[in-house]
């Protein structure tokens, strides 16, 4: 879990029926030492409490359980006064020994959220680091606080940071594979940013989308696995460069196949037919299309056979491609990258050799621009298979 309350809180929020929240002031703490214990909520708030208001002339209540932080519960009461002079919303009754309506907690933020109609979830923020995230995640100053909180209003960029923290808590592993990891950034971004339909109308975006969350999942990975060692320092400089190459290593074998995971869901989710690390004459292409059956079936056409690499860079290692699948040595040879911009002169070479780039169309214009024409888009790509194997 990442320090301290706020990320709880913001999931508390987002999943719950309504929330609201507040700075404490002294007469909800207790400092005050007036005779009615309890936090006191705003009229415009009554619906965190009420379904209706309270009449003037009479009291109300009703009783709840909450859940707070750090596992405490409590039946408590919500009660209108509304006898005599008063008329006012207040939530009583802690139980003996509460923690959290201290003189301590005066300018804490209170944080309430409906979960159903007996059920709250509640925190107190005490520290400055964890009132800031949480009003930052909606977009509320310290002004607007004390109403109910416009949960629409939480940023995609802390929703996404929400939805990495929970998979790190789930995780029993130091690292998942790598096919979980980009399988869970893909889950993540579809879920945040919700353009599934990127998958068929605009694959490009979509493979940049997916690599962007993963990187930013594999680094929060990091941070919780060694963010704490790193703080502390190294005694040594073979434990500094024991620790930063075990790091490295890491990177490059995810960065290795994130690519390959990210372009099999988009072929997936284009209903294309594919075998991934296909087998041909030793070596092993990235992907045959339609199948290894197929392309070891001497009497299917080899036309219709089409071979894809994917290496994140191919800034040197493009040459790679051209000895696998023998059998198309005499048609284009597709190698997907993620790499900005290639000489003139490797770009000429990769022409000689019957390697086509496919790219995704952000990245195009980093591209020599009299040699742009050359280039494919994923799109352009996609669709080409698809027409290819008649779909």
């Amino acid at each position: 879990m990442p320090e301290g309350y706020a990320i709880q809180a913001i999931q508390a929020v987002l999943s719950g029926q309504r929330a609201y929240c507040k700075f404490l002031a002294a007469n909800d703490t207790g400092l005050t030492g007036g005779h009615q214990a309890g936090i006191y909520i705003s009229k415009p708030s009554i619906p965190i409490l009420f379904d209706e208001p309270g009449i003037k002339g009479t009291n109300k209540e009703k009783w709840v359980k909450v859940k707070w932080q750090d596992g405490i519960e409590t039946d408590t009461r919500f009660i209108y006064y509304g006898k005599g002079t008063r008329n006012e919303y207040r939530i009583t009754n802690f139980g003996r020994g509460f923690p959290f309506l201290r003189p301590e907690y005066t300018g804490a933020l209170f944080v309430f959220t409906k979960c159903d109609a007996e059920d709250y979830q509640a925190f107190v923020l005490n520290s400055e680091e964890d009132i800031d995230q949480f009003l930052d995640a909606f977009g509320i100053s310290p002004t607007e606080t004390n109403q109910l909180i416009d949960a629409g209003r939480v940023q995609e960029e802390t929703q996404e940071r929400i939805a990495i923290q929970e998979f790190i808590a789930g995780l029993t592993v130091d690292f998942p594979l790598s096919e979980e990891m980009s399988a869970a950034a893909r889950d993540i971004q579809n879920r945040v940013y919700d353009h599934l339909e990127f998958i068929r109308t605009n694959p490009d975006r979509k493979i940049i989308d997916w690599t962007n969350t993963e990187y930013a999942l594999f680094r929060a990975i990091e941070h919780a696995r060694y963010g704490d060692a790193i703080a502390r320092g190294f005694t040594s400089v073979d434990e500094f460069i024991t620790m930063a190459n075990m790091v490295l290593n890491r990177r490059k074998s995810r960065a290795g196949k994130s690519l390959e995971h990210h372009l099999s869901a988009i072929f997936d989710g284009n209903e294309i037919i594919y075998t991934a690390q296909a087998v041909t004459e030793g070596n092993k292409p990235d992907f045959i299309f339609p199948s290894q059956a197929s392309y070891h079936d001497m009497t299917f056409p080899t036309e219709r056979l089409i071979s894809l690499a994917a290496k994140t860079t191919c800034k040197d290692r493009w040459r790679q491609v051209i000895n696998e699948a023998d059998r198309l040595r005499d048609r284009p040879k597709y190698l997907c990258t993620l790499q900005q911009g290639i000489s003139p002169a490797q770009m000429d070479e990769m022409q000689s050799e019957n390697v086509i780039l496919v790219v995704p169309r952000q990245y195009i214009t980093s591209y020599p621009a009299d040699r742009q024409d050359r280039i494919w888009t994923l799109s352009k790509f996609v669709s080409y298979v698809r027409e290819v194997e008649g779909l």
